[in-house]
């Protein structure tokens, strides 16, 4: 079965989906895909999970690196999991392009090149948005492109981890 859990952020309100065991969503209200890898039907309970959750945004929040990952388990293709395996290796402050991911992902396949926008595609449909760090995604030549929670909240999410935080 799967759970929610509402709550808020200095960048507005947020869902939280999992399970007794992982947390399978993190969406601001109104995002694109908003709740799209939720199962039905969904209760409401406080679970561990969420506390877990709950615990690193308030330091991440107050500016700070979480020096712990609550456990997740996001839905989506083996494609996209590989590509959200890479945005949890981007270090905290630090940003890398489409076109790097996608780079790695070919070398790590063994093609020639791999598309930057299918990397896109499967960045903007993170379902654990934050914890997985896709705002730390950038376009070529260090444009903020594509975020779905807003590029407003992409800026104060990299103004934050560059250590401005007086923005909220």
């Amino acid at each position: 079965m799967e759970y929610i859990h509402r709550i808020s952020s200095p960048l507005g309100n947020i869902l939280l989906s999992g399970t007794e065991q992982a947390l399978t969503g993190l969406w601001f209200e109104g995002q694109k895909y908003y709740a799209s890898t939720l199962t039905s039907p969904c209760e409401e309970k406080d679970l561990p999970v969420f506390d877990d959750a709950e615990k690193w945004l308030d330091l991440y929040f107050l500016g700070q690196k979480p020096d712990f990952m609550p456990p997740l388990s996001p839905r989506g293709t083996s494609f996209q999991k590989e590509i959200w395996d890479i945005l949890l290796t981007i270090p905290y402050g630090q940003t890398v392009t489409y076109k790097d991911i996608a780079s790695l992902t070919a070398e790590r396949k063994g093609l020639p090149s791999m598309s930057a926008q299918a990397v896109g595609g499967a960045v903007s449909r993170n379902p654990v948005s934050i914890i997985i760090p896709c705002h730390r995604v950038i376009g070529s030549g260090g444009s903020l492109t594509g975020y779905a929670g807003g590029l407003d909240r992409k800026e104060k999410l990299l103004a934050l981890e560059k250590g401005s935080p007086a923005f909220f």
